[in-house]
């Protein structure tokens, strides 16, 4: 691990990479609209953006093709073949298929950038050559409901991690993936090369709409250093109808988790991955998902526990 602590050292003010910008969508149409907004009020302006339409049913399919129809040059709208619902990992995919840039940044359909969002991701990738990717906190966006009562939720979510610093592959698949208290980055708050997106295969299209950017930074987080700083440039919409609030209210998370755990545990196989401190760390995540039931036991055992703690203290006060 080695710190680099200012991303303008070694910018070059002359090179402005295309950036391509790919925006997933699936039935954004009261979102959409502000996530286009705010990356046409970008002060980097050297970008393509690609919106794929995942088989969208409201007007969202019309609000992208009116914005790919008034900037020609700048944005396209794309679809799947028969405008089917192929998830987000393929709808990523079909973008990257035909995104034209040299860097990658990803924004999904209802989520927003700051204005200066763009131009500090390329300046700091651009800063750390060694870097194949750079990413920064995300803010947890609640009052954009306008309810005075959300206004008090926003929060910049804590990585974890000394930020303005060069992390060497490997480094970060334990705080990435493997500890309980693991905060991974926002696909809105990264940016990519190319070259790295291409020889990690891009996105699984198994996961579709969840675990769909974990399961891409442990591809990159394995053979790739990645650089992380510490300002927020993007904001992450909480609504009930993003995918992985469905996931919590259906019930599906542990299995979602366990699909997940279960890939990490086969590709780092595959890998050939030999560091006993990672292997020791996903076992210890997986354990929960091997033995169901007798996680189950041990959770209650453990709450009933606390309960009576609990319960003596309060008595003996």
């Amino acid at each position: 691990m080695s710190e680099i602590l200012d991303c303008s050292n070694q910018f070059n003010v002359n090179y402005n990479p295309l950036v391509s910008v790919i925006v997933p969508f699936l039935n954004t149409q009261k979102y959409i609209q502000e996530s286009i907004e705010s990356i046409l009020a970008q002060n980097y302006t050297n970008w393509e953006l690609l919106l794929i339409d995942d088989g969208s049913t409201d007007g969202s399919t019309e609000i992208a093709q009116q914005y790919a129809q008034q900037y020609p040059k700048k944005i396209h709208c794309l679809e799947h073949e028969g405008h089917q619902n192929r998830g987000a990992s393929a709808s990523r995919n079909l973008g990257l298929s035909n995104a034209k840039g040299e860097y990658i940044a990803f924004l999904d359909g209802d989520d927003v950038w700051l204005p200066f969002n763009l131009n500090l991701l390329v300046r700091c990738l651009d800063s750390n050559p060694e870097a194949a990717m750079v990413y920064g906190p995300t803010q947890w966006w609640y009052s954009w409901t306008g309810n005075p009562d959300d206004v008090t939720r926003d929060f910049v979510c804590n990585l974890g991690l000394k930020a303005n610093t060069l992390y060497k592959p490997e480094e970060l698949l334990i705080p990435y993936f493997l500890l309980p208290s693991a905060i991974t980055p926002c696909t809105c708050s990264l940016l990519i090369r190319r070259e790295v997106v291409d020889a990690v295969g891009g996105f699984e299209e198994d996961f579709r709409y969840i675990y769909t950017d974990q399961v891409f930074y442990a591809k990159v987080a394995l053979k790739s250093s990645i650089f992380v700083i510490n300002e927020c440039g993007a904001k992450y919409r909480q609504h009930p109808d993003s995918s992985c609030a469905i996931v919590e209210k259906t019930g599906k998370a542990f299995a979602a988790r366990s699909k997940f755990l279960h890939w990490v545990e086969k590709y780092f196989f595959e890998q050939e991955v030999d560091d006993p401190q990672i292997w020791q760390a996903l076992e210890k995540a997986l354990w929960p998902y091997k033995h169901p039931l007798q996680h189950k036991v041990l959770t209650h055992t453990r709450y009933r526990a606390s309960q009576i703690k609990k319960l003596v203290k309060s008595i003996t006060r």
